[in-house]
């Protein structure tokens, strides 16, 4: 009977000294990806326009390191990742705008209606990975400008860096060959 009791004491022991601390560690330190809370940009432009893509991200866990911006395009493709590393102040919180000149020196020209669309996501010092936001954007002339909505429509937001995409022509791009379509 004592060496009943005895073993169950020690069992019992174990788990306040070493299960249940190690289990509250894992929960206190477990790390949360970071979040896209807002995104806007227009869905058209001429070709060669500026075009701002506005971002609000957060962290709990103040570990964002980097904005992921992929282009998809179609008859070429996806272009490999463009990153904008973070400044130290938003590591946690940020509200801003990428700016991408769409001007291309590779594509000479794009072909009006030519679509495109842009993904955005942040990424954490543990590569974790947020939410991704598609962005459609057609080149197209004549297109009207909207005001900016809120929440980014306040006067000071930070350009939080610049997307290098040199876009392709994919009917005249002579890296790949001309096409026959």
């Amino acid at each position: 009977m004592k060496m009943r009791w005895l073993s169950g004491s020690v069992l019992i022991l174990a788990c306040i000294f070493f299960l249940i601390p190690q289990a509250w560690s894992q929960a206190k330190t477990e790390k949360k990806a970071p979040v896209i809370t807002n995104a806007y940009a227009v869905d058209g432009g001429q070709y060669g326009t500026i075009w701002k893509i506005y971002i609000e991200g957060e962290d709990p866990d103040g570990d964002m390191l980097r904005i992921a911006s992929v282009v998809e395009q179609p008859g070429y493709g996806h272009y490999p990742t463009n990153w904008t590393y973070l400044k130290s102040q938003y590591k946690r919180h940020f509200k801003g705008y990428l700016q991408w000149n769409t001007f291309s020196s590779k594509a000479g020209t794009l072909p009006e209606w030519t679509q495109i669309t842009l993904y955005v996501s942040i990424m954490d010092r543990t590569d974790r990975e947020s939410n991704v936001v598609a962005f459609p954007f057609t080149f197209e002339t004549g297109v009207r400008s909207d005001p900016v909505p809120a929440p980014f429509d306040e006067k000071g937001l930070p350009r939080l860096g610049y997307i290098s995409i040199d876009l392709i022509n994919p009917y005249t791009d002579t890296d790949r060959g001309a096409r026959d379509d």
